[in-house]
């Protein structure tokens, strides 16, 4: 999934924040951990606070039981690289949005990909939808593949 493939930019300076060392994929569980409990932002320059508060909002934000490691932010997050490509832009701005927003470097090629594997799945989402009578769900897989190939 895209989510495994996401890196913070400046985890060096967020390791600092936190006191000890951890890995520099954002969706990592020790990662995680360190962002939701162990974090000081007074440590961080303004612009990297402001990132971290924005993937703090948008992707560690739910009401789950294991939250952070319940699985709700790396569906988040494709959820957000979706909506961008469905918003217009291609992968090389999906990538320059997510790096600008959050700080988190992700390689175009990677953004292309996972919106070609996400139209695959939708591909079969609309056959399986068809073949049960399920007129909405496959109009629905329909209008997002029309968006993400557009």
């Amino acid at each position: 999934m895209i989510a495994g493939r996401a890196r913070f930019r400046h985890a060096r300076k967020i390791e600092r924040a936190v006191g000890y060392r951890i890995p520099d994929l954002a969706f990592h569980g020790a990662t995680l951990d360190a962002l939701s409990s162990r974090l000081n932002t007074e440590r961080l320059d303004h612009v990297l606070k402001e990132q971290i508060l924005s993937f703090f909002n948008s992707f560690l934000r739910c009401n789950c039981r294991d939250n952070p490691h319940c699985g709700c932010p790396e569906k988040k997050f494709a959820r957000e690289i979706i909506e961008l490509r469905e918003t217009g832009l291609d992968h090389r701005q999906i990538a320059l949005v997510i790096q600008d927003e959050y700080g988190i470097d992700l390689y175009p090629a990677d953004v292309l990909s996972f919106l070609e594997e996400s139209v695959h799945v939708l591909e079969a989402i609309r056959d399986v939808a068809s073949l049960m009578k399920r007129a909405e769900l496959e109009q629905s897989a329909i209008e997002h593949i029309g968006l993400i190939e557009q």
